[in-house]
This record gives structure tokens, sequence and C-alpha cells, in this order.
């Protein structure tokens, strides 16, 4: 009875039909595994120049805010004080100068602030102000500047 039933089953096992593996081949979790890869690469790259722009525009934020107080400050002095007056008599022409050249120079920080006064330069009794910030980036110097006409009497 035991052979009989050992034919049975052998039979049973020739006739089914080989069941399907299932999983992934090698080949196919390597090709997975540098897709991901790929992909969290340029998400990387992306959020790496993503804080460097975050960086640049608060420079140029805090530079603007500085150049704008001074600005205010300046245009609160007397109209003959010694901050609003051009010392290298250069006018016009050196309303854009920085480094030893300015008329005028003050640090805070990481920013260099210069201001330059043309007396006249407009118009007669006026004066023009121009603040310069500068800051060192990487590789490079950048700069904001905002420039204003006042009269003699406001």
């Amino acid at each position: 009875m035991r052979s009989h039933q050992n034919r049975r089953n052998d039979r049973k096992m020739s006739n089914s039909k080989p069941k399907k593996e299932q999983g992934f081949t090698l080949i196919e979790v390597i090709i997975a595994i540098g897709v991901l890869t790929f992909g969290i690469l340029a998400v990387g790259s992306m959020h790496i120049s993503a804080i460097q722009g975050n960086s640049f525009a608060g420079h140029v934020t805090e530079a603007v805010t500085l150049a704008t107080d001074q600005l205010e400050e300046l245009i609160a002095l007397p109209y003959d004080h010694d901050d609003l007056s051009d010392t290298d008599g250069d006018g016009n022409g050196g309303l854009d100068d920085t480094q030893d050249e300015a008329d005028h120079q003050s640090i805070e920080g990481g920013y260099t602030l210069y201001w330059n006064v043309a007396i006249d330069s407009v118009i007669n009794n006026t004066r023009t102000i121009n603040v310069i910030v500068t800051w060192r980036a990487p590789k490079v110097q950048k700069s904001v500047s905002v420039q204003r006409v006042i009269p003699t009497i406001i």
C-alpha cells in the first residue's frame, strides 16, 4: 500500500505546474538602487543651491537695510555737517568711489559702508548722497547702493 501511495504522490508532483517564484532579480535591485541614488543626488544638489540662494538673499537684505539706515541718518543731519561734505572735491564723478577714494566710510560687522557726496551736481542747493555697502561673498566682492538727492531746505 505504501508503494501505491508513493506512486500517486509522485504523479501529483510531476503533473503539477511549477510555481513561479516571486521576488526581484539581482539586476532589478541594482537598477532600482541606481535610480534611487541618482534621485537623491539630484535633490541634494538642489538643496545646496537653495541654501546658497537664501544666504545671498539674506546678505543683500542686510546690506540694503544698512544702506537705507545710513542714508536716513545722513538726511537727518544739518546740511553743513562734516558727514555731508565732498571731502575730495570730485563731485558727481566720485559718487561710486569705494575704498580709499570714498568721501566717508564705516564698518559694521562683515559689511563696509561708503558714502560719497556731490554738491550741486543735479541742481543748485542740493547734495547727492550715494551710500554703497560692500561685503565679501565666496570668491567675489558684492555690493549694493542707494542714492538720494537732498535740497538745502527740507
